[in-house]
């Protein structure tokens, strides 16, 4: 028996190759299927099935496009209804893979189909427990982001009753392999490990400890953050299906010449750049949005920008491919090109360029005091922005900014320095807010981090807000 977790930390998430006698089952797997085939090949093994948890909301899965390459079966438990091919597993039903087998158990909660799969080795003994998002490390999942016509606290009371009669009686030495570690959306608390075990979980996750039903509903519900806006669109996009991925790359990696990139800047499309933060700001195509692979890049994406507009891109030489990739992998498949040559090759043909300009915290602690028509804009987090700020700062979450939302109320002699928590976030602010017309901003490199060591600078904490 054979088991590799495949953990994609920019999305916080975990799929898992299963292999036994040549036989392989696929749990969750990414939009991107290459890895999974390449470990089959080098195995010598055949993929079987592709087991599904739930239609995942954060991610696009590539179930669809692994069954069309290797004649595996698509399982989902009950309760999923989708407008392709799938065999729908009762509860309990058991797959043999090999010398093993992997038992389906239905443990709704999280979504209504959501479902766990529990592997028995060659001895029958139950060794570990693939729990999608039902149950994460130091957390369970969220219960309000695929409800039917349930809402949070009637699901949460479905999660409730699925931990007391599936998981709490597992015994303490099976191995928990969840769908998503820490930084995810899909729960509040998520531990930094990505495995853990039943026992361990039995003494620290606080959604396994003995509680009433009423204490239960209230501890998971408290505290959601409102969940990105691709969450919907990710799921649905789950239910019924997709373009192929190689038509998605086909069409993204058109390599566009400068002319061809001007042709179609001329339509309702989105230019976005995947550079580095702080080469970004030195220069890029007037009216695009930054947002770099060095980050949470396909999130942010899918939190802020349209899915139905098409997609130019800038990249550095080399990253065209996996910029696409990223993206599809939150639903985006209308990429149509990307500028050959990269910015370099548009900023040597003369063409028109924009920039922004960088300031560091000591400049900004000389500037506070003798410029009156200084405002500091803050983007992190209301939950950031309350443990401590700048005296005065506007507080903008960069997740309320979209390339759609009319960013209004700022005037023409207003001076606006820009900062995050550490620079990336603020240089996405500083793109949007371009592109809408708001151009006398500056970006305070190092963020809050390096604000917050200026001496001179007055900052203050919002305690109401933190309690």
């Amino acid at each position: 028996m054979f088991i590799k977790q495949l953990y994609t930390g920019c999305i916080s998430e975990a799929a898992y190759f299963i292999e036994s006698e040549g036989e392989v089952a696929i749990i969750d797997p990414l939009r991107d299927t290459d890895e999974y085939l390449a470990m089959a090949k080098d195995r010598q093994a055949n993929i079987k099935y592709i087991f599904e948890t739930h239609f995942h909301a954060d991610f696009v899965s590539g179930h669809i496009d692994l069954s069309k390459k290797t004649g595996a079966t698509i399982v989902y438990g009950p309760s999923a209804t989708t407008q392709y091919q799938v065999h729908h597993a009762k509860d309990g039903e058991i797959f043999k893979l090999g010398k093993i087998t992997i038992e389906l158990m239905h443990t709704p909660g999280h979504t209504l189909e959501s479902s766990c799969y529990l592997l028995r080795d060659e001895a029958g003994q139950p060794n570990a427990i693939f729990t999608g998002d039902t149950l994460f490390i130091g957390d369970v999942g969220r219960p309000d982001l695929s409800s039917g016509n349930l809402s949070s606290e009637e699901l949460a009371g479905i999660l409730y009753d699925t931990i007391q009669e599936k998981i709490l009686p597992l015994a303490d030495e099976i191995i928990i392999y969840p769908a998503h570690g820490a930084g995810s959306s899909c729960g509040k608390n998520l531990g930094p490990e990505t495995f853990s075990t039943m026992g361990e979980q039995k003494k620290t996750n606080y959604a396994l400890q003995p509680q009433s039903k009423e204490k239960f509903i209230s501890a998971i519900t408290q505290g959601l953050t409102t969940a990105p806006k691709y969450f919907a669109i990710n799921a649905m996009i789950n239910m019924k299906g997709y373009d192929p991925l190689e038509e998605v790359k086909k069409r993204g990696l058109a390599a566009l010449s400068i002319n061809s990139f001007k042709e179609k800047l001329q339509t309702d499309c989105i230019v976005l750049d995947t550079r580095a933060a702080n080469v970004f700001t030195e220069g890029f195509v007037p009216g695009s949005i930054f947002i770099g692979l060095e980050g949470r890049f396909a999130e942010w994406a899918g939190s802020l920008l349209s899915f139905d507009k098409p997609i130019l891109l800038v990249t550095d030489k080399g990253k065209e491919e996996e910029t696409v990739i990223r993206l599809s992998r939150v639903g985006f498949d209308k990429m149509i090109g990307y500028l050959k040559g990269g910015f370099e090759a548009w900023k040597a043909a003369g063409e028109k360029i924009d920039l922004i300009i960088d300031v560091e915290a000591d400049e900004l602690a000389m500037d506070i005091p003798h410029d009156a028509d200084l405002h500091v804009v803050d983007v992190r987090k209301e939950t950031e922005f309350a443990d401590g700020h700048v005296k005065a700062a506007l507080n903008m979450p960069l997740l309320e900014m979209t390339d759609l939302v009319h960013l209004a109320g700022f005037e023409d002699h207003q001076n606006l320095y820009v900062h995050c928590a550490g620079g990336y976030r603020s240089v996405i602010a500083c793109s949007l807010m371009k592109r809408q017309g708001i151009h006398n901003l500056r970006n305070v490199v190092g963020g809050w981090s390096a604000i917050k060591e200026q001496a001179s600078i007055v900052v203050e904490k919002d305690i109401a807000m933190l309690n």
